[in-house]
């Protein structure tokens, strides 16, 4: 993206970039880019939405505030776009676990315990997502609704679909018992009943707790699942 008074992007030190090979100066931008994203999760995470200045973003990242501006419009712009690039990368991550759990469910308890363990526990590499989440839960009130809107339908509105189309398909073989149309309320159902403790425990991923207990309550979470949408079939 260009500045705003439509000068050539530059470099750090405002020195215009751009060739005709291309390849060198993509490479550059990119890096730059990540950088600032990086830099901009560490802020976000430490300081909050309301509090991280554009200032500590760019000094976090070792660029200038106009390298920032050349790659986004504002702060809010940058939070949206980390926030879904962030969502969509875990997005990916909870699809091919539903893929492989659900997908080829045959024993439902079994079959489900361990797929919400790996579900509702954060994984080590999205621990930065998460707290970004705890930004967002603090400070909902004060973040415009274009972020809120991006963030659900990068993340949480498609893996939920996704969820809700293969537990369809579970009950389409006799494994699970979902009325026609409930199946969202079923996804739904089954993120609260596993998640919804042990988010709370861990204040979404920032405490972390003893793995028995965690497994305890994801376990008890599928069996009232199951007693809600179980076929009965043995």
């Amino acid at each position: 993206m260009g500045s705003q008074t439509g000068a050539p992007v530059g470099d750090a030190a405002g020195a215009p970039v751009g060739d005709a090979a291309g390849a060198p100066v993509r490479r550059g931008l990119a890096e730059k880019r990540r950088a600032i994203m990086s830099a901009a999760r560490t802020v976000f995470a430490r300081e909050g939405f309301t509090r991280a200045s554009v200032d500590a973003i760019a000094a976090e990242a070792g660029v200038s505030k106009r390298t920032i501006y050349n790659h986004f419009k504002d702060k809010e712009q940058l939070f949206r776009s980390m926030m879904v690039e962030s969502s969509q990368a875990l997005s990916a991550f909870h699809r091919e676990l539903i893929e492989r759990h659900i997908g080829r469910l045959t024993d439902p308890e079994p079959n489900l315990i361990a797929f919400a363990r790996e579900f509702v526990v954060p994984q080590e590499e999205f621990k930065g997502h998460f707290a970004l989440v705890r930004v967002i839960n603090a400070e909902a009130g004060r973040l415009p609704r274009e972020v809120l809107e991006a963030w659900q339908e990068a993340g949480p509105r498609p893996v939920r679909r996704v969820l809700a189309d293969h537990l369809r398909q579970a009950a389409d073989r006799g494994l699970l018992r979902i009325e026609a149309g409930e199946e969202e309320l079923a996804a739904k159902h089954l993120a609260l009943l596993t998640g919804a403790e042990v988010t709370q425990r861990t204040y979404q991923g920032a405490v972390e707790i003893p793995a028995e207990e965690l497994a305890g309550m994801v376990a008890q979470g599928v069996r009232t699942f199951l007693r809600l949408y179980g076929s009965g079939k043995p």
